[in-house]
């Protein structure tokens, strides 16, 4: 019997460090750069020397947001988060997403897996033809929104993993009921990316969810090269035909909340898109990532003075817009006829696809602002805009 026991205690030994190497190294230990965004400033990915898990590091997920930091760690081959972790941990590859943000559900679109989102908030307001031809025989599930997220049925459907949007800040009331349901769940930062690109490329996280970094890598580098070879034959035209900055289009965004005009800072996601479509457009400030209220005479001394007025709201005429405020008849913008918003493809409950599938395809949006911008660049047709009648 003696042998025996030698024997049992030298595999237990030998054993023992394959064990606590699964279970006791640190979330330190994720020191390799998997993926490192050339556009997006919100999340990066790292892994270790050990086994394939990775660590997905979210920064700054809402606006306001400074020195935030969440982690999630994706595991595979059966490896276990680290003692020390205090963050979320899924397993890859998930099969069951629920999607707070409709944004959310054009990334698993982009790269063909749609099919694993089970879950969404406001399905009345999503675009996507796979929700909502699903959502019919029950197999997507609208789960609430905010605050008033239906917990017992997530509870029941179990998802692997729930993808949040943070507007000032973290929900702790909802997050802190996920836990207690031990549902993994991350805040998505793409709404706040000031690049059309940065934005899109956050379909590297859903991605990386899927056990698909190499398909998202692929799909992401094909979506920048079609939005860089529009963006420099746009340019390229612009600078052949309208040398003069002066004669480009001045563009006017947004209307009026509550007699308060907001408007975007420099560094914004469409900043960036008009002015790479050739036009510009009146900013609040230089930095930071909110809107800015703006002094309602002001804004409308700069509305007095813009070529094109864009992103009018809910608006789809112009008899609508005027009906906000009466003031609106005598722009110049209006009187003109050189309003036009972002709702030609939207649902009945009036969701707008161009927060959609137009966060995967900002090439699509570039095409637009530019036929709207310059009507005799050739491009002659519209997929998320349409001119206010």
């Amino acid at each position: 019997m003696k042998p025996f026991f030698i024997l049992l205690f030298t595999l237990g030994a030998l054993l023992a460090p394959g064990c606590s190497g699964r279970t006791h190294y640190s979330a330190a230990d994720f020191d390799l750069e998997i993926y490192a965004p050339a556009y997006a400033a919100g999340f990066d990915i790292r892994g270790r020397r050990h086994d394939r898990s990775t660590l997905i590091t979210i920064r700054n997920p809402w606006q306001g947001a400074e020195r935030i930091e969440q982690h999630l760690l994706v595991l595979r081959e059966g490896a276990q988060a680290p003692a020390d972790f205090n963050g979320q941990a899924v397993k890859a590859p998930v099969r069951r997403v629920v999607c707070l943000s409709s944004s959310h559900v054009a990334l698993f679109d982009a790269l063909g897996q749609v099919r694993r989102i089970k879950g969404v908030s406001g399905i009345d307001y999503i675009s996507n033809p796979y929700i909502r031809t699903h959502r019919a025989c029950g197999e997507v599930r609208d789960v609430g929104h905010d605050s008033d997220l239906d917990f017992e049925l997530l509870a029941a459907m179990r998802p692997d993993i729930v993808l949040l949007y943070g507007v000032t800040g973290e929900n702790t009331v909802m997050t802190g009921k996920l836990q207690q349901l031990r549902i993994p769940y991350i805040y998505i930062g793409d709404y706040l990316e000031p690049s059309p690109l940065g934005k899109a490329e956050w379909m590297i996280v859903a991605a990386e969810l899927c056990d698909l970094r190499d398909t998202g890598e692929k799909t992401f580098a094909e979506t920048a090269a079609r939005y860089n070879a529009t963006a420099q034959r746009i340019r390229t035209y612009v600078d052949e035909h309208y040398p003069d900055i002066a004669c480009r289009p001045k563009v006017l965004l947004n209307t009026p909340y509550r007699d308060i005009w907001f408007m975007p800072p420099a560094n914004n996601y469409m900043v960036r898109l008009i002015r790479d479509a050739g036009g510009d457009t009146y900013t609040a400030s230089e930095q930071g990532n909110a809107s800015q209220p703006v002094d309602m005479e002001q804004a409308y001394l700069l509305a007095a003075d813009a070529d094109i007025w864009l992103n009018v709201g809910a608006c789809s005429s112009l008899a609508e817009l005027k009906a906000q405020n009466p003031k609106f008849a005598d722009l110049p913008v209006v009187r003109n006829g050189q309003v036009y918003n972002n709702t030609r493809r939207r649902t009945p409950a009036g969701g707008s696809d161009f927060w959609e599938s137009g966060a995967v395809h900002p090439e699509l949006i570039l095409q637009d602002l530019t036929a709207i911008f310059y009507p005799a660049s050739g491009i002659d047709t519209l997929t998320y805009y349409q001119r206010l009648k």
